[in-house]
C-alpha cells in the first residue's frame, strides 16, 4: 500500500512538473541579458548612473514578469552598432528595422514610427522629398551618428555629406543645441527623440512649441523595436526573449509608454501603435 501511495505521488509530481515546464520555459532566460544603451529622447534617459525611460521601464517590467533579468550599461550611440554586430550586446533597443541589422539579429517590432525633417518654424517653402532637401543647398543638416532609418536614409546622408552640408553629433540633445544656436537649420530623426531631449534640458526646452515637422516621401512609416542578437545568445534564451518582447508588443504597453512620456503634438504623425 505504501509503495502504491509513493508511486501515485511520484506519478502525480511528474505529471505536474511536465505540465508546468512549458510555462517555466516559455520566457525564462538562463542569464542576465546585456543591454548597452545610449540616450534617445524619452525612450532611454541617462542621468549619471541612472538609466530610465520608455524602454528601460519596459525591460524591467519583463524582468519581473518573464524571469529575464537585464543588465544595462550606458555607451555612446555610435558604439551600440559595433557592440551588437560583434556579439557583445544581446539586445539593441530601440532600433529601426534595417537590412544591415537583419544580418546580425532577429527584429521584434514594438511600435510604428518614421523619421521626419525637423526644423524651427520659418517662412521657408515646404520640403516633401529628399530631392527637394538636396536642392536647398543653403540648409545645414545635423544628424545623430549611428542612427539608421534604412537604405533611403543612408543614401540621403551620403548625398548631404558629399555636398558638405552634414554635421554628425552624438545625441539628440547636441542636435537641439545646434538648432537653437542657429549653427544648423534642420535634422532628420524621429520627432520623439529630439523633442524628448529638449524636454529634459532647460537650455532648449523653449524650442518645443516652435518645432516644424515635415515628412519626406522617401522616409515612410516603418517599425521600431528591438533586435535580438544571433551571436551572443543561446537558442533557448533567444527564443525566450523573443516570446517576452512579442507578448509585450501585443499588449500595447510600448505605445502607452510613449503616451505617458510625450505630449500628443509630438507623437502625432510620427509615432503610432502597431497595427492589429
Amino acid at each position: 500500500m505504501c509503495w502504491s501511495i509513493r508511486s501515485i505521488y511520484k506519478q502525480g509530481l511528474t505529471l505536474a512538473l511536465a505540465a508546468l515546464m512549458p510555462l517555466l520555459s516559455d520566457a525564462a532566460c538562463s542569464r542576465a541579458i546585456l543591454v548597452p544603451v545610449a540616450s534617445t529622447g524619452q525612450s532611454v534617459i541617462i542621468e549619471g548612473d541612472t538609466i530610465k525611460g520608455i524602454y528601460p521601464d519596459l525591460l524591467r517590467s519583463l524582468a519581473d514578469k518573464e524571469a529575464c533579468p537585464f543588465n544595462f550599461s550606458a555607451v555612446p550611440r555610435a558604439r551600440l552598432e559595433m557592440l551588437f554586430e560583434t556579439g557583445r550586446a544581446d539586445l539593441l533597443i530601440p532600433a529601426s528595422k534595417t537590412p544591415k541589422r537583419d544580418a546580425h539579429g532577429v527584429f521584434v517590432p514594438l511600435i510604428q514610427n518614421r523619421a521626419m525633417l525637423i526644423s524651427l518654424q520659418s517662412n521657408r517653402a515646404p520640403i516633401g522629398s529628399a530631392q527637394e532637401l538636396l536642392e536647398q543647398s543653403k540648409l545645414q543638416i545635423a544628424l545623430v551618428r549611428g542612427f539608421d532609418y534604412g537604405p533611403a536614409y543612408q543614401e540621403l546622408v551620403a548625398a548631404l555629406e558629399k555636398q558638405g552640408r552634414l554635421i554628425l553629433e552624438v545625441d539628440g540633445l547636441s542636435v537641439a543645441r545646434l538648432l537653437k544656436a542657429g549653427t544648423v537649420d534642420a535634422t532628420i530623426m524621429a520627432p520623439s527623440i529630439v523633442a524628448g531631449a529638449m524636454q529634459d534640458d532647460e537650455r532648449v526646452r523653449d524650442l518645443i512649441p516652435s518645432l516644424r515637422f515635415e515628412s519626406l516621401r522617401e522616409l515612410p512609416w516603418g517599425t521600431s523595436g528591438a533586435y535580438i542578437s544571433n551571436r551572443s545568445l543561446s537558442a533557448e534564451d533567444k527564443a525566450a526573449l523573443q516570446v517576452a518582447l512579442e507578448r509585450a508588443a501585443r499588449t500595447g504597453v510600448v505605445w502607452k509608454g510613449f503616451q505617458q512620456y510625450y505630449p500628443p503634438a509630438v507623437l502625432q504623425g510620427s509615432i503610432r501603435p502597431l497595427s492589429p
